[in-house]
């Protein structure tokens, strides 16, 4: 009995693939309309809400796009700057750099920009709305918050245009819900454990069979839900809560965890100790900012924002420790 999924056969790149022109239209792309367009309806929420507004600025529908804009541009350049650069590994883009930018491969045939880095989208975002809050008189941490708490909604369809792209799965898998993914990397049969681990699968080793394609997590499945709708959720309920601006800031990085490589069990692992990491953060963010910055000579609100990250990272660190120490002993 197969204890997996096949790939969808009918599911392409292409949204009208081999027809004529239409064929040039791609899944991954119009998920990034759709990323662009959710966070935007966010943001506007947040907009009208009165979040963006500050003592003697009202915060208009042009600010808003002006804002978005910038920062959507920056994200673009970021994620295929970092992707080319930096995932790339024959260096093609580093001999030929403006290639980067260049959306046709040798044969003149247009592939678009394949290729794009979430940490450059993320570097060069962030980049791009701190220089728009810098330019027009915007308080950051308030801004930038507001972002953070609307980009995990839009990475859902992100990570749904990997899947509908084919990649970006996960480790091999007996889970039965395991995909097999016609682009992965196929195993020699000859290794003893690949038999066994097909043979766990359901899977049947054709006679004269030298690789065999085993099933994998489909991880861009499970980061489009942790990653996505869930984080997307904490965050809206907790910028409500929020003791001073650039909280979301510094609680995002907690709360982005990794769940591509997991199985089932240890993701309700990592999301448990996600839990404990929003409140964790959010004690050691209210001791600091209303006990420990009364001792700190009217810097209260600079340091408080200075020291969101550092703590976010050794709150992070300490809970990816604990979780490692449960999953080796009890995993």
């Amino acid at each position: 009995m197969l204890l997996a999924i096949n790939y969808p056969s009918w599911i392409h790149p292409e949204i009208f693939p081999g027809v004529p022109f239409l064929g040039l239209l791609r899944w991954y792309g119009l998920m990034y309309i759709f990323a662009f367009g959710t966070a935007y309806f966010i943001l506007s929420k947040l907009r009208k809400a009165g979040e963006l507004d500050s003592p003697g600025q009202t915060t208009t529908d042009d600010d808003l796009f002006s804002f978005f804009g910038f920062g959507v541009l920056f994200l673009l350049l970021g994620a295929r700057i970092f992707s080319a650069l930096v995932y790339d590994t024959s260096g093609l883009y580093r001999q030929k750099p403006w290639l980067i930018f260049w959306p046709f491969n040798e044969a003149g045939q247009f592939t678009g920009l394949a290729g794009m880095s979430f940490h450059g989208g993320v570097i060069g975002g962030l980049l791009g709305m701190v220089i728009w809050c810098l330019t027009h008189k915007r308080p950051l941490w308030k801004w930038i918050d507001a972002m953070a708490v609307a980009i995990p909604l839009g990475y859902t369809f992100g990570r749904i245009g990997n899947f509908l792209n084919g990649e970006l799965y996960g480790r091999i898998t007996t889970m039965p819900w395991g995909m097999i993914f016609p682009g992965a990397q196929r195993f020699s049969v000859s290794i003893p454990w690949v038999k066994d681990f097909a043979e766990q699968a359901g899977l049947t080793i054709a006679e004269n069979a030298r690789l065999i394609n085993l099933p994998r997590h489909p991880s861009q499945l499970y980061e489009a839900f942790f990653e996505g709708i869930v984080l997307f959720l904490i965050l809206w309920f907790v910028r409500k809560k929020k003791p001073f601006d650039g909280f979301i800031l510094g609680l995002y990085p907690i709360l982005k965890c990794r769940s591509d490589d997991k199985k089932y069990n240890k993701i309700l692992i990592y999301t448990i100790g996600l839990i404990w990491c929003v409140f964790a953060f959010y004690g050691a963010a209210l001791i600091w900012s209303n006990v420990i910055t009364n001792f700190v000579n009217g810097l209260g609100k600079l340091k408080t924002q200075t020291i969101l990250l550092p703590i976010a990272i050794v709150i992070k660190l300490v809970f990816v420790f604990i979780a490692m120490k449960f999953e080796k002993k009890y995993i």
